[in-house]
Formats: structure tokens, sequence, C-alpha cells
């Protein structure tokens, strides 16, 4: 049987030769791979929304990336749920695009990375906690694990005993806390959570805050609206104003501080969108 010129080269020096420049190839190939892989988890471009005659987003330019936690504050009726909405293509735009790990927002496998907790959160009453969790880790393509939703519930200061109890029984911040324990159970690439805060108490608040910084930590994105600027400052690496449809800021909490000489974040916000009415 022939043999073939690689296996002649075997026994040879020009193998190392050849083997250099296949080691060359896979290096150029994943150069080729990283430098096409997109910089940023989203990308906002020209992104313009209006309803009726009420102009609520602008020609929004935003960037968001990967493994940032993004913190997107605003008065009420500026924009900022409104901006979430398009990127979910919960809603048309006027003009613009927006991307989603390099991925069309419109197109269903840009969502496949993501997690998405509303401020209105209202899972379906009839559940237990234990079925919600298992029906969206299903969604997910993931299985539930008791021991995992009882951490989970543990970390979000919940005891075990809710996820047999039907959701209609909860508080709103139990409900709120289930939310939460899906999305971070959920282990996306993307969390995008509109008010995530929103009626929990001062000890959960602090707990949830503690799994924002651990999921950061594992190197995720992170997209949150509040109106709380203690927590923007406490767990967001950066944070975007958006006030009057346009975007007032962007940089870090710090620099918004020292933009106004302010040793507040309040009073640097104050000034901020006073400076942009």
């Amino acid at each position: 049987m022939r043999r073939l010129p690689w296996r002649r080269d075997c026994r040879g020096g020009s193998f190392m030769v050849k083997g250099c420049v296949l080691c060359a190839i896979i290096a150029a190939s994943l150069g080729m791979l990283v430098r096409t892989m997109p910089d940023s988890m989203l990308r906002f471009r020209g992104v313009s929304k209006s309803f009726g005659r009420t102009k609520v987003l602008r020609g929004i330019d935003l960037d968001l990336p990967a493994g940032t936690c993004m913190g997107l504050v605003g008065l009420n009726g500026m924009g900022k749920t409104t901006l979430i909405k398009c990127m979910l293509d919960f809603c048309d735009l006027d003009a613009g695009t927006i991307d989603v790990h390099g991925i069309e927002h419109h197109r269903p496998e840009a969502r496949a990375c993501l997690v998405f907790l509303p401020e209105r959160f209202m899972p379906p009453y009839f559940l237990t906690g234990r079925e919600f969790l298992s029906l969206m880790l299903r969604l997910f393509g993931r299985r539930y694990e008791e021991e995992r939703g009882r951490a989970i519930f543990a970390a979000l200061d919940l005891q075990s005993t809710a996820l047999d109890d039907p959701v209609r029984a909860y508080s709103k911040g139990t409900t709120q806390k289930l939310g939460l324990a899906a999305c971070f159970l959920s282990e996306r690439d993307l969390f995008v959570l509109d008010e995530p805060m929103s009626g929990l108490d001062p000890k959960a608040r602090a707990r949830t805050k503690d799994l924002v910084l651990k999921v950061k930590s594992e190197g995720r994105t992170l997209l949150l609206t509040s109106h709380s600027l203690v927590d923007i400052e406490e767990v967001c690496d950066c944070m975007t104003v958006l006030h009057e449809g346009i975007l007032a800021y962007t940089g870090s909490p710090r620099e918004l501080r020292e933009r106004f000489g302010e040793s507040s974040l309040e009073r640097a916000y104050l000034k901020c969108i006073e400076s942009h009415a």
C-alpha cells in the first residue's frame, strides 16, 4: 500500500516543519475567531422610538461590553423600560439597530443567551414555586435540581417550604425573589433585570446584590435598571443616565461624581440631568 507523504515525514525532520505549519494555521484560525467575536454583548446604534407624538428614545448609541455590569438610571418615563423592550423585540424600532452578542435583536437566536426579569413580574399563580422553577429551567434547556433550588432560595433569604407553596400565596417580595431565583439558576451569559430590587426588604436587597456580584465575577454580563443609586454604585462597573430620550451620561459612578464635583452620586446625578434640561 502506498504511504502518504506525511507518513514518510514522520521519520524525518520535515515532520516538525509541517507540524509547525499546522500549528500556525490553527493559531491563525483561532485568532480570526477571536477577532470576529463581538466586543460588546449589547450594541445599540441610532435607536429611536416614539409613541404617537411622544419621542421616547432619540438616536441612542450604547455599548455594553461582555463581562460588565451596567446600571441604567433615569426618572420615570425617560425610556429605560422602552429601551429594554426594544432590545427584546417586544416593540418595533422607528430607526436604528440593536445587536445582542453580535446577532440582530429581532432574530430569535439573539435571545438564546439571555434571561429577563421584568419590573412587574407576575408568574402563573396556580404553580408552586418548585413547579415554576422547573418550568423555567426546562425552557432554558436545563433540569431542575432540588439541592440547587433550595440553595438559591436560602441565598435569597427564602424558606425552602416556599417551594411547595402556590404562587398565589406569595407576598410581593417573595414573588420577586422567585423571579430572581429563576434568573440566577438559568446561568445565562446576559442578565437583563428591570428593577430587580423592587419589593425587597433590606436583608433581601443585600443578598441579591451579593448574587449579582457573584454572577459578575463569573464573567457574565448584566444590564439592570434601578432608582436606587446606592445599589448602582455598589454593584455596577458603569452607569448610563437616560434623560428626555437621550444618553445624558455613560461612564463609571465615580467619574460622574468627579465630573460634577460631588461626593454624593445622587447629587451628581441631579446636576447631570439638570444640565440636560
